[in-house]
């Protein structure tokens, strides 16, 4: 599939709940959520079916997000019949990493399990490594969970494990260099990400932002300057930077800053309950599960992906002024 603007979509974010056990400032920033009733999600059948269709038409890579996707019950399930897709090559997942850890009946950890039924790719929420500023920014107490979750996922040998860390001033500002070391420690890729307005509309404003460039000349300050890696690549936005002594990388997702972010997207998104958004940052969504409940037919669902590709804008809204339509946890992360 390519957009009017070049853009050759093979990448499918899928969102698999609304729901989560954490209550993220920048995503969910209130205890009281109205939860999608159960019957507007899609079930584990239908998911499947639409990736496969996607599959047909070039995506070949695929990741879980919710929310929370490891709340959902018996998920294990819908990633093995994700495994069973064989033009499927890249099936991720994102999350806070609280579950991952969690034994199951087999034995296994769920990070093993997910391992087993093809995962290859674990993208992990960690903004912070101090206790207390975890608490704050994520409502809950699940640090301790989280670090159990990361070294689970190592454990489990996915082949990589990525850390996200939300810029916020006022929040996390003090807490990057310990997440870089953190992250040369553990081996793992971090990536620094800029706020989005995408949940409520005081979510981003001129004190609580971090641009990614204030962040590099912060870690340039403390470290030394960064090489540009402008060929290492991985499935999103990111560019990437390597340290001068040391073969660590990170990265840095400028939606906000970054004139060229869109440049190279190859994405559109799944939400829970049936619609197809082609840009996060656009209003744009289209309702492709009431025609397949309604008993569309394959060929159809596949028209209905190539007319949504072909409204894909050529750029998101976020440095419009733009107003969130709904949360960031009912678009899927």
């Amino acid at each position: 599939m390519e957009d009017r603007f070049g853009h050759r979509i093979n990448y499918l974010r899928v969102s698999v709940t609304d729901r989560c056990n954490e209550r993220c400032i920048y995503c969910m920033p209130q205890e009281l959520q109205e939860w999608l009733p159960r019957s507007e999600v899609l079930n584990y059948d239908e998911i499947t079916r639409l990736v496969r269709i996607a599959s047909e038409l070039g995506v070949v890579k695929i990741r879980i997000t919710g929310g929370e996707p490891l709340t959902r019950r018996d998920v294990l399930t819908l990633f093995r019949q994700l495994n069973e897709l064989p033009r499927i090559k890249d099936v991720g997942v994102s999350t806070n990493g609280s579950l991952l850890a969690k034994p199951l009946e087999s034995g296994e950890t769920l990070a093993e399990a997910l391992a087993r039924f093809g995962v290859r790719t674990a993208n992990i929420s960690l903004d912070t490594l101090d206790p207390e500023k975890y608490r704050a920014i994520t409502g809950r107490d699940f640090l301790q969970q989280t670090l159990d979750g990361i070294a689970a996922a190592k454990a489990a040998g996915f082949e990589k494990v990525k850390l996200n860390a939300v810029l916020m001033r006022g929040r996390n500002e003090a807490e990057i260099g310990d997440l870089i070391r953190f992250a040369r420690r553990e081996d793992l890729l971090l990536r620094f990400i800029e706020l989005m307005p995408v949940s409520t509309t005081n979510v981003l404003n001129e004190q609580n932002f971090l641009s990614v460039g204030e962040a590099q000349r912060r870690i340039e300050a403390e470290f030394g300057p960064l090489m540009p890696e402008p060929e290492f690549r991985t499935n999103g936005p990111a560019l990437y930077y390597r340290f001068h002594d040391s073969g660590q990388r990170i990265g840095f997702i400028g939606a906000m800053t970054n004139l060229h972010f869109c440049e190279s997207c190859n994405k559109l998104r799944l939400t829970c309950d049936g619609k197809l958004r082609p840009c996060l940052g656009s209003h744009l969504e289209f309702d492709i599960k009431t025609p397949m409940r309604q008993g569309a037919s394959d060929e159809q669902l596949r028209q209905f992906f190539l007319e949504v590709v072909d409204r894909k804008p050529q750029q998101h809204e976020f440095r419009y002024n733009y107003q969130p339509g709904r949360k960031m946890v009912a678009i899927g992360g």
